[in-house]
C-alpha cells in the first residue's frame, strides 16, 4: 500500500551525493511503483511492490527527457540510472542512455542487480553506459536467496555466467557493489577475493546499510534519505562499523590488486 504522503512522480531526482560517484543526478526508468527482480532485506525503497523479472516500458523515454531538460546545464559528476527498482527491467534502457548522452554529454552510470545480464538485449543496452555497477551480495545461491530474495525462477549459475559474459564484452568501467551485513571471517574474505580476482572488475565497492528501510513505499527512498530526516516510519538496520569495513576493504584490495572503496571512504 502506498503512503498517503507520496509526492508527485518525476523520473529525474536529485542531485544526490554519492560516496562512490560524487554528485549524481538520478534517472528513474521504473516509475512510481517499486519494481525489481530482487527484494533485498536492506532495500532503501522498502518492500518491493512489483516483484518481477518482466521487462517493459515503465516510464516513456520522452517523459524522462522532458524532465531532464529542466536540470540543464547538468553540473554533476554523473547521471545515474537506478531509482525505484531494477533499471534493466526497462526495455527502453538503451534508448534512454543514448538520448541522455546526446542531450547532456555527461557520463552515465547504471546500478544493476545483474539478474538480466544473460539477456543479450540488456547487455547491448548497458554497453552504452560509461559505467555499470553490479550488485554481488553473495557467492552461493543460499546467500542470494537469504539476502536478496530474488524472483521465483532465479538461477545462481545463470547469474554467474551472465556476469562473467558481461565482463568479457563490456568496454566501460565495471564496478561490483557488495553489501556487508556482518563482519567477515578470514575465510569469507579469502573466498570473496578469489571470486573478484577471477571476475576482474575495475573497482569493488563495499557498503553497509546506513540508509533506513521504509515500512511503506516512499519516493524519497531513491535518494539520500537518512534516519534523522525521515518523517515516516522506517526500520533501522544494523551497520558494520566503519573501521571493520575499512579493514575488510584493505584485505580484499591486497588479495586482488583491485581498487576497493568502502563506506565511509578510506
Amino acid at each position: 500500500m502506498q503512503s498517503q504522503t507520496m509526492p508527485a512522480f518525476s523520473p529525474v531526482y536529485g542531485p544526490v551525493t554519492s560516496w562512490r560517484y560524487g554528485t549524481s543526478l538520478g534517472i528513474d526508468p521504473i516509475g512510481l511503483r517499486s519494481t525489481c527482480s530482487f527484494n533485498c532485506v536492506y532495500c532503501q525503497l522498502g518492500e518491493i511492490e512489483n516483484h518481477t523479472a518482466q521487462r517493459g516500458v515503465y516510464v516513456p523515454t520522452g517523459e524522462i527527457l522532458a524532465d531532464l531538460k529542466d536540470y540543464a546545464p547538468w553540473l554533476v559528476d554523473v547521471i545515474t540510472l537506478s531509482g525505484s527498482g531494477e533499471p534493466t527491467l526497462a526495455s527502453n534502457l538503451g534508448d534512454i542512455l543514448g538520448e541522455i548522452k546526446t542531450l547532456t554529454h555527461c557520463p552515465t552510470l547504471v546500478l544493476t542487480n545483474g539478474t538480466l545480464l544473460g539477456d543479450p538485449e540488456v547487455c547491448e543496452a548497458l554497453g552504452q553506459a560509461d559505467q555499470v555497477s553490479v550488485k554481488v551480495d553473495g557467492l552461493t545461491d543460499e546467500a542470494i536467496q537469504r539476502v536478496n530474495r530474488p524472483v521465483a525462477g532465479f538461477n545462481f549459475q545463470d547469474f554467474v555466467a551472465g556476469l562473467q559474459g558481461f565482463r568479457g564484452r563490456y568496454q566501460g568501467k565495471l564496478g561490483v557493489q557488495t553489501m556487508v551485513l556482518m563482519p567477515w571471517s578470514a575465510s569469507m574474505i579469502e573466498e570473496y577475493s578469489q571470486w573478484m580476482k577471477a571476475l576482474g572488475p575495475d573497482e569493488i565497492q563495499l557498503n553497509t546499510p546506513t540508509r533506513p528501510k521504509p515500512q511503506q513505499r516512499q519516493l524519497e527512498g531513491r535518494g539520500n534519505h537518512r534516519l534523522e530526516d525521515c518523517g515516516y516510519p522506517v526500520q533501522r538496520l544494523k551497520c558494520v562499523p566503519g573501521e571493520i569495513l575499512s579493514a575488510i576493504a584493505s584485505q580484499v584490495a591486497a588479495l586482488t590488486d583491485i581498487p576497493v572503496k568502502s563506506y565511509p571512504l578510506t
